[in-house]
């Protein structure tokens, strides 16, 4: 089961990984400099940008340091967590699985262009319709607000926490010896 974990883990994040940066490198290349592009009546755009702040430019403001530590540092450091916590799990559903792993693939895809491109991430999807409309995203965070979704939608979520503390420690041994 470990090594059917591990391929099921790897195959999600280096697919993900791969799927983000092939979008993100075809966005450079062919939308920076040409504004915004609409498709099926303005409801879906394609518009350049880049993004040295978190969800919607969150922090973007922050000292060149500061959002390094933040956003490269800590970023790591929760990746590389999230791996290890993800492996070492003993009981998740497959959609559990599933879930984290995109949200690893994610972070790491959005990791990738901070290392890369001093500090900013490639965006350039956006979607609505009128003046209601989303932030401009990527490929990477397709895939962790996909896996958070997952994760709130899958059974551990929501399943009630039985700890073992709440049975007597010598409940087992009781049984056998009562009389009866």
């Amino acid at each position: 089961m470990k090594g059917s974990k591990l391929a099921v883990v790897a195959l999600v994040v280096f697919g993900g990984i791969g799927c983000d940066q092939v979008t993100k490198e075809v966005a450079r290349q062919h939308l920076e400099g040409r504004g915004t592009l609409s498709y099926l009546g303005d409801t879906f755009r394609l518009t350049y940008a880049e993004n040295h702040g978190a969800f919607l430019g969150l922090g973007s403001t922050l000292s060149e340091e500061l959002r390094t530590l933040l956003f490269i540092g800590m970023t790591t450091v929760f990746m590389v967590g999230l791996l290890v916590w993800l492996l070492r799990q003993p009981k998740l559903s497959n959609m559990a699985l599933f879930a984290f792993s995109l949200i690893l693939s994610g972070g790491i895809g959005n990791l990738i262009d901070r290392a890369v491109f001093d500090g900013g991430v490639t965006d350039f999807l956006n979607i609505g319709i009128g003046s209601l409309r989303t932030g401009i995203f990527n490929v990477a965070d397709i895939w962790i607000m996909l896996g958070v979704f997952l994760v709130a939608a899958s059974p551990e979520f929501w399943a009630k926490d039985t700890p073992d503390e709440d049975k007597p420690a010598d409940a087992d041994s009781a049984e056998e010896t009562t009389p009866g």
